[in-house]
This record gives structure tokens, C-alpha cells and sequence, in this order.
């Protein structure tokens, strides 16, 4: 029987993990960003909004506004923080991820669900909440340029997250994103045609 299958994106910064989920939506899969799952969240849900503030203090609220670079200013400098944040955040990311999974279920929907999640491993999300894992892998050179922002950001950022080899070794699928466009379309079109059976 046909059923529909979930799988996560992750991999290192600026690999092309948006890249790769916006082939997949164009092959007729179904996506999720955790990403833009935060954004709407810290713009509409109050609940969460007050334990930001009553974490990390008011002054990351602007115009009754959570601004997030107010946010990455503060926590990028402190792991600790960092992790207290991520306590409050992923689980409200995991919620609707789930949520919009099983929506999709009851409405019958067969192929493939595809969250992009840039820090499963780092989050300690379960794995088993996924039947596939994909990682997103590029050379630190590529990456570095694709970066928006200073080498002192990317730098930091990278010493935050769990090396790339690391995740490589517990991916079900690898798809390295080292040359153009077309030679990544030709793998997340194979790796569709694989996952969504």
C-alpha cells in the first residue's frame, strides 16, 4: 500500500538545504521549514513569545516584536543560552511538523513529506520521528561564500554545530551540492523518484 513518507533535510550551513527542498516542492513534494515554522511562531504565538523574553529580557522585543537578530546577537555568543532557547523552540517545531504530517495523512496523501530541519542532529530530535534522513553536504570554501554574513559569524556559527562528517555517517541519503544547480537537480529528482514509492 501506498503511503506517505517522511523524511528530513539537514546538513551543515549554507550546504543548499533550501535549495534542495525547493526541488523536491517543485517535484510534488510536500515541505515543511523549520525555519519559517519558528518565524511564524515567535510572530504569533504569546505563549511562546514570553518565555523568549522572560529568557533571554525585553529589550529582544521591538515594537511588541520578537526581532530576531536581537536573538541571534545573544545567543550565538552563548552556547548556553543557545541551548535554553532551543529547549523552548524545538518542540513547538516538532508539534507542527507532526501536525501537518498527520493532516496530510488523514486527507489520504501518498509520496513524499519533506521537513528541512538545519539542526536535527544538533537538537537531539529523535531520528526515529523520520523514516529517511537526508544530509546536504558542500566543501567549507563553497559554503563560506554562499554564507551571508562575516567569516567571524560563519566561523561561530560552525563551531556551534556538530561537524558534517559526523552527520554524514548517520544519513540514510547523502547529496552533495559541490558543483551547479543542474547536478543537484539530477540528484534530489533520483532521490524523489526513490523515496516517494
Amino acid at each position: 500500500m501506498l503511503k506517505l513518507q517522511k523524511a528530513a533535510v539537514t546538513g551543515g550551513i549554507a550546504c543548499g538545504k533550501s535549495s534542495v527542498c525547493q526541488i523536491f516542492k517543485q517535484l510534488g513534494a510536500f515541505v515543511i521549514s523549520a525555519d519559517e515554522v519558528v518565524h511564524q511562531n515567535l510572530s504569533h504565538n504569546k505563549k511562546l513569545i514570553q518565555e523568549v523574553k522572560n529568557l533571554l529580557g525585553s529589550d529582544v522585543l521591538v515594537g511588541g516584536r520578537i526581532d530576531r537578530k536581537a536573538i541571534a546577537d545573544k545567543v550565538f555568543h552563548c552556547p548556553a543560552i543557545l541551548n535554553e532557547l532551543e529547549k523552548l523552540i524545538h518542540p513547538v517545531v516538532m508539534l507542527e511538523i507532526e501536525d501537518q504530517f498527520q493532516k496530510l495523512e488523514e486527507e489520504g496523501k501518498t509520496g513524499l513529506f519533506v521537513a528541512e530541519i538545519p539542526v536535527l542532529f544538533e537538537s537531539e530530535l529523535p531520528l526515529s520521528s523520520f523514516d529517511k534522513v537526508i544530509v546536504v553536504t558542500a566543501p567549507k570554501t563553497l559554503c563560506r561564500e554562499r554564507f551571508k554574513g562575516t567569516d567571524e559569524d560563519f566561523e561561530r556559527r560552525m563551531a556551534l554545530q556538530i561537524p558534517l562528517e559526523e552527520k554524514v555517517k548517520q544519513a540514510d541519503y547523502v547529496i552533495a551540492n559541490d558543483k551547479d544547480r543542474t547536478h543537484l537537480s539530477e540528484q534530489v529528482t533520483e532521490l524523489y523518484q526513490t523515496l516517494k514509492l
